[in-house]
């Protein structure tokens, strides 16, 4: 008799692939290209000089509409912060400024750091 005859053959157990999930952004995190909010210095430099008129929403506005808060703070934080507005800032006065402006509020605790 051969070697290993009268032994049962081991069974090959096949694995099941997991399904891998579908990544969903983080909360904390901006799921839009924060260099593309550069538009917004246009609203803000309005909204802080009083200029006559009313700045436009557009396209500042529609880069984070349906945005939850959090991604739209973080998303101008990140522009804010990162200097894309081209202008020196108050960062909490000016992430606010825009947020309201754009029908958004700060989320409670949020801080732009």
């Amino acid at each position: 008799c051969d070697p290993g005859c009268g032994r049962p053959k081991p069974k090959h157990h096949k694995r099941k692939p997991t399904p891998k999930p579908t990544p969903s952004p983080s909360p904390g995190t901006c799921p839009r290209d924060a260099l593309k909010l550069g538009v917004c210095a246009n609203v803000l430099n309005g909204l802080l000089n009083k200029t006559i008129g009313t700045p436009l929403k557009e396209p500042c506005c529609s880069l984070i509409q349906g945005l939850a808060d959090l991604e739209a703070a973080v998303c101008l934080c990140t522009a804010i912060k990162a200097n894309v507005l081209g202008i020196n800032l108050n960062v909490p006065v000016s992430l606010s400024l825009l947020l309201n402006y754009c029908g958004h509020e700060i989320p409670r605790d949020f801080q732009c750091a």
